[in-house]
Formats: C-alpha cells, sequence, structure tokens
C-alpha cells in the first residue's frame, strides 16, 4: 500500500513540476523571467485563471485552446507533464521496489526533469542550452559520488580507498569518452559530407549521461536514440506529403537531442536490466 500511495505522490508531483516546466520552456527561448508575470495566454497576453492552470485536466478541458481568444496552445504542454509525471511514478515504483535510498531517488526525478526539459528544447528549437547540459554534468557526477558514499558507510568501509579513488578516475573517463563518441562521429561525418552534422551539444548531453548513469547506461541511451530518430526518419519519407519531405534527405534537421533524451529516461528507468539481458544473451 506505501509503495502504491508513494507512486501515485510521485505522479502527482510530477505532474505540478511538470507544468512549472512548461513554464520554462515557453520563457527560456524568450529570455522572459519564469518568476512574473503570471500564467498568461502566449496569444492575447489574458491572465490565466487557477483552474486554468491544473496539469493535463485544464488542456483537455480547454480542448487545448485558450479560453480567450481561441489560441492553440500546444502538444507540448500535456506531454511535458505527462512525461515528468509517468517518469517520476516509474522511479518511486522501481526504488521501493530495490529499496533504493532516497537519495537515488531524489537524483532520478531530477535527472529524468532534466531530461525532460532538454528533449522539449530540441524539439522545438533545435536548443541544447549549455547552462542546463553542463551544470547537470557536475551534478550527475557529485550526486554519483554522494552514492558511493552512501554504500562505503552501509559497508563500513573508510571514506576514501585507492579503489575508490580509481572508481572515480573511471567515471571521469567515462564522461570524456561519452562526449568524445559524439565529436569523433561529427567530425567523421564532416570528412565525408563537408558540412556538420551533429552539434555539440550532443557532445555535452552524452557526458551529461555518463555523468549520471555511468559510460554503459550513456551507451544505452545512445543507441535506443539513434534507432527512434531513424525509425522516425523512416516514417517520415513513407508519409505521402509529409511537410518535412520538402526538403532534400542530407540536410533534413533532426532533434537528435529528443530522441537521446527519451533513450536516457529509458536507460535510467529499465538500463541495469536492459544491459544485464544483453550481456547474458552475448554470453559475457
Amino acid at each position: 500500500m506505501i509503495r502504491i500511495l508513494g507512486t501515485v505522490f510521485a505522479a502527482l508531483l510530477g505532474l505540478a513540476f511538470g507544468s512549472f516546466l512548461n513554464v520554462c520552456l515557453s520563457r527560456w527561448p524568450e529570455g522572459e523571467s519564469i518568476v512574473s508575470p503570471r500564467s498568461h495566454c502566449r496569444k492575447c497576453g489574458r491572465v490565466l485563471a487557477w483552474w486554468e492552470n491544473v496539469p493535463l485536466i485544464s488542456w483537455i478541458a480547454l480542448r487545448g485552446r485558450c479560453r480567450g481568444c481561441g489560441a492553440w496552445i500546444g502538444w507540448r504542454y500535456p506531454v511535458v507533464e505527462a512525461a515528468v509525471g509517468a517518469s517520476w511514478a516509474g522511479i518511486v515504483w522501481i526504488s521501493f521496489r530495490a529499496f533504493m535510498p532516497l537519495v537515488f531517488a531524489g537524483g532520478m526525478l531530477l535527472f529524468t526533469w532534466i531530461l525532460v526539459a532538454l528533449a522539449a528544447l530540441d524539439a522545438e528549437h533545435l536548443w541544447l542550452p549549455d547552462s542546463l547540459t553542463i551544470p547537470s554534468i557536475a551534478v550527475g557526477f557529485v550526486w554519483w559520488v554522494i552514492q558511493r558514499e552512501f554504500i562505503r558507510r552501509g559497508l563500513h568501509m573508510p571514506f576514501f580507498t585507492w579503489d575508490e579513488g580509481r572508481r572515480i578516475g573511471l567515471r571521469l573517463l567515462g564522461i570524456l569518452a561519452a562526449a568524445a563518441l559524439i565529436l569523433l562521429i561529427r567530425w567523421l561525418y564532416w570528412l565525408i559530407r563537408r558540412r556538420e552534422g551533429l552539434g555539440l551539444g550532443d557532445a555535452k548531453l552524452m557526458a551529461l549521461f555518463a555523468a549520471w548513469l555511468g559510460f554503459l547506461g550513456a551507451l544505452l541511451a545512445f543507441g535506443i536514440g539513434v534507432v527512434l530518430g531513424a525509425v522516425l526518419a523512416v516514417l517520415i519519407l513513407l508519409v505521402p506529403g509529409h511537410p518535412l519531405q520538402r526538403e532534400r534527405w542530407a540536410v533534413l534537421k533532426m532533434p537528435l537531442g529528443t530522441f537521446l533524451c527519451i533513450g536516457g529516461i529509458i536507460s535510467a528507468l529499465w538500463g541495469q536490466q536492459i544491459i544485464a539481458a544483453y550481456m547474458r544473451w552475448a554470453g559475457f
């Protein structure tokens, strides 16, 4: 019962934080404050009533349109709120099952919130801001170190050992290697096509994954993201008259960061099970 109540509470809290994230996603690209003015229609400027700010329910009740001017609100609002709510519920459910410490669950909640933000920004603006990715790399690494400290205390181990120093060094190396993977692909693409392919933001995003999930978790997120992006690209080609088909295939811009973030959330929730299953299948 406690597990169910905790999961429901996490989902509701995630919806609330998803609603706040929508405010950030609307104002960050415009350089506006997220504190003031109050929530308002981006088209007519009308201040929203309290009941128009209820996550998911308000969007459904308004049928996705402003009550004043009838302007389309957009799919991003319910998708972001549902994504944060669902991912937070999943993390808390898994944490109860695996008896994970509170510091783990708290870190994963923040991590998925960041990934939903980056996924939406890249989907809408092809933008992975350094102001979000770079601090998140540092926070992820510190969060991992804190987890290690909790484990050492539980096992009554000394504060620092040479073996622990080696683990920290490998973690830092994994962060650099994850970013280097994207830089290598970017360089090879430039050699072949003589134009930029992947952005530097994707390299920082991979470093972010490695900081939070480890190098293997980052590789899993990368693999899932690439597959999802490729599937969407094929679907675009197969849909007759799709607007994106007006662009030539070679210069079609796809928000890879969005797909990588989806892969990162999947890796955060089920990465260990997926990696373990692959290891067994590969005979390791």
